[in-house]
């Protein structure tokens, strides 16, 4: 199994009525100029993820920096809805925002910190620093690349297939499937990425899921998640936040093209690319023989390319 270099800690911060669990690598940096590094998962994706990008980090640019994953509410071993017992039936992506909010004022109040952001952290991460662009210092986006674009009249459609999910959800339909060991939820990490090595998938499916009273493994992601979102995507209201990031931005790409395979022409990189040239100062940058896991694919090669980028 994959052997971690560095080891993070596990702590619980309450945020907005939810037990938050945060990774952190490192101590609380003794040089005040060196940025508290965020890192911010995906959709069902967890903190735990992020372990081999950090391990591929340099002795020199880790030293003396706090390093902090969460998971996100309903991911990981964070709650999902507040109350003891509560399950949410909707997720809400303005949520994702005002809890990254309280969780820089637990872990840098006073300071600006850098941001790393993968797919739907991603799209947080530009739309937090654009949103309190003080706060970010130096902005990374992994094929956070946001969404096709939306029509006005396409809302009534998107409010039924939002009802439609709820019911869908209520009557189990959305329910996540489990596993009969670990060794099950291994090959299943493989399947999904076959980039993804033994060794690294056996030890994050230990992270990535958990079994439950009947012994069956259980991925940590509540059903809630797969809810379609209620309101269509706006693009002119994203760009609009997107214009106000302050921080340099490096938005890395994996040389697999994830748009293509998701889209199938009704957005595309070129689209993304477009997009970006309305932030006021973004490049781009591409991690070779990789997908959308990126990493996990090649977490050497993005590791030498954040670095400088934050340095």
């Amino acid at each position: 199994m994959y052997q971690a270099t560095r080891h993070f800690r596990s702590e619980f911060v309450p945020i907005r009525g939810l037990d938050y669990h945060v990774q952190v690598w490192g101590e609380p940096a003794t040089q005040p100029a060196l940025a508290p590094l965020v890192l911010l998962h995906g959709w069902m994706d967890v903190a735990a993820s992020w372990q081999f990008m950090v391990d591929a980090l340099s002795e020199a640019f880790a030293s003396n920096r706090t390093i902090v994953a969460p998971d996100w509410r309903g991911f990981g071993q964070s709650g999902a809805a507040p109350g003891k017992g509560a399950q949410p039936d909707t997720f809400w992506f303005a949520d994702y925002l005002a809890d990254l909010d309280a969780l820089l004022d637990h872990y840098a109040p006073a300071q600006p910190i850098d941001l790393v952001g993968h797919s739907m952290g991603g799209n947080v991460a530009m739309l937090y620093s654009g949103v309190r662009p003080e706060r970010i210092r130096r902005l990374v986006n992994l094929e956070g690349f946001g969404m096709p674009p939306s029509q006005p009249g396409q809302a009534p459609g998107r409010y039924a297939l939002w009802l439609d999910g709820l019911k869908s959800l209520r009557r189990g339909e959305l329910d996540i499937k489990t596993y009969d060991n670990v060794g099950s939820v291994a090959r299943r990490l493989m399947k999904t990425n076959p980039r993804l090595s033994l060794d690294k998938a056996e030890w994050l499916a230990g992270h990535w899921a958990r079994p439950d009273a009947s012994g069956q493994w259980q991925i940590l992601g509540n059903p809630a998640h797969k809810v379609p979102a209620a309101q269509p995507y706006r693009v002119d209201e994203t760009l609009a936040i997107h214009r106000r990031i302050s921080a340099p931005v490096l938005a890395i790409e994996a040389s697999d093209d994830s748009m293509g395979q998701w889209w199938k022409g009704l957005y595309s990189l070129a689209d993304y690319h477009e997009r970006l040239g309305q932030v006021p100062d973004a490049r781009v940058a591409v991690v070779q023989d990789a997908g959308h896991m990126l990493h996990h694919d090649q977490p050497a090669q993005l590791a030498r390319l954040i670095e400088p980028f934050l340095a």
